[in-house]
């Protein structure tokens, strides 16, 4: 489960239970647990770009200004929930499994610096 404000803070989570109810609570709790804040641009766009890899998945992210979100799979969701707008991302792996790549955005948007002033 992923979670986010759209407007810097996103996070995700796993749960696993005996009931679907139960697992989506558990899921929530621990992506409540593990939400970083994003460092964003005045345009909500990011300031720079970023490589991360985690398990077999591999993302890049960079800034495309006034071009959309131009990604796909997991990015595209995890980008939309933390409010990141502007921007293209690249899976560049072989990967489709779509938790690890949703881990692997969540690694480059924690590598991130906050944009200079």
């Amino acid at each position: 489960m992923a979670i986010g404000n759209r407007r810097g803070l996103v996070g995700i989570g796993t749960g696993k239970g005996l009931d679907t109810a139960l697992a989506i609570d558990k899921a929530m709790r621990a992506a409540k647990r593990n939400l970083i804040t994003v460092p964003l641009t005045k345009t909500m766009s990011i300031p720079h770009q970023v490589f991360s890899k985690y398990s077999s998945a591999m993302v890049m992210i960079m800034p495309a200004p006034r071009r959309g979100n131009i990604a796909g799979s997991a990015v595209r969701d995890i980008l939309a929930l933390a409010g990141i707008r502007d921007v293209n991302a690249k899976i560049l792996s072989g990967s489709k499994n779509k938790l690890n790549i949703a881990r692997a955005t969540i690694e480059a948007l924690r590598q991130l610096k906050s944009p200079k002033k």
